[in-house]
């Protein structure tokens, strides 16, 4: 009796072990190109502010501005709904985002070859994203997202300044994926508007 059950605990062990190391390779994946796209999204205020017009918007789905209070409405709104389904429309929602901002911009604009390296980190942090299970189905709230995003004659069309977008990409990023970007200063509520205030003060007061 005690030699199969031995043989059971070892196995149960192995399992432990085999399985995160199964699973680093993909989060480390996740984290290095993510930490790679906040180096880059540090420059955005020079690439989106000082070389577009002043109060120079484009026109975006309402879906696209995707700001860290729809991520707060959509975790209570939304029934079954997983971090993966946000992290999904995060992704999605600023790739559009990025293609918009291509649209509007000669090839001999000085933010083009930024905004275009953006593009493609992001193909590049897909190719590292977890595939969705096909047996589960996003919900409905989701699945509308999706298909607004996409849809080219839907009539929420809004106007952002392309900085206000890509302010968001970097905001919610962190919310959605703070386990890649820990502080010194212990864990930071990434996904409350108050961190960015209080960030953005601290920075006007250094400058």
């Amino acid at each position: 009796m005690c030699r199969p059950t031995t043989w059971l605990l070892g196995g149960l062990f192995g399992l432990m072990w085999v399985i995160p190391v199964l699973m680093t390779p993909t989060t480390l994946a996740q984290c290095k190109s993510l930490k790679t796209l906040e180096t880059k999204l540090t420059d955005r205020r020079r690439n989106f502010k000082h070389n577009f017009p002043i109060n120079y918007t484009i026109k975006v789905h309402y879906e696209e501005i995707f700001k860290l209070c729809n991520i707060s409405r959509l975790r209570v709104r939304v029934v079954d709904l997983e971090e993966g389904d946000l992290q999904d429309v995060w992704l999605l929602v600023n790739q559009e985002v990025l293609k918009r901002i291509l649209r509007v911009l000669p090839e001999r604009h000085p933010s083009y070859k930024y905004t275009s390296d953006l593009e493609d980190l992001f193909r590049k942090i897909q190719q590292v994203f977890p595939p969705q299970s096909d047996e589960r189905e996003p919900p409905e709230r989701i699945e509308e997202i999706y298909n607004r995003v996409k849809e080219p004659n839907s009539k929420g069309w809004r106007f952002v300044t392309p900085k206000s977008l890509l302010d968001n990409c970097y905001r919610t990023m962190h919310c959605l994926f703070k386990n890649c970007f820990p502080s010194e200063d212990g864990e930071q509520d990434y996904c409350s508007a108050l961190h960015w205030r209080k960030g953005r003060k601290r920075q006007l007061q250094e400058t």
